[in-house]
């Protein structure tokens, strides 16, 4: 099964099982990693922003036009930030590394 690195905001690795089919963010909710997901993966807000590694980016499928749309209202966009609900993970993806930024713009919240 292919494998996930999480990188926490205090730099700890947690590496875990990423079973193909499933989103960066399923994955980790289901490893009880702290990146929030208020639109449940819908494609309407920017709480799962999550920051690739730059030299795992290239292996990614490019961001579709709604998901770029929503990292501009990310806090702290880098030039590798993706969604993690937009990520799903797949064979070739296996190792693939990601950090959670040290904040998150959740416009969702009332």
């Amino acid at each position: 099964m292919p494998k996930l690195t999480f990188i926490d905001r205090d730099g700890n690795r947690h590496e875990v099982e990423a079973p193909v089919g499933l989103s960066v963010l399923e994955i980790a909710h289901r490893n009880q990693i702290d990146l929030e997901g208020a639109c449940e993966g819908s494609l309407a807000c920017s709480t799962c922003h999550v920051v690739v590694d730059p030299d795992d980016y290239e292996r990614l499928s490019d961001a579709s036009e709604d998901e770029e749309d929503m990292l501009d209202l990310a806090f702290g966009l880098t030039a590798t930030s993706r969604l993690g609900c937009q990520i799903i993970m797949t064979e070739e993806l296996d190792g693939l590394r990601v950090s959670l930024p040290t904040g998150s713009r959740n416009m969702m919240a009332g």
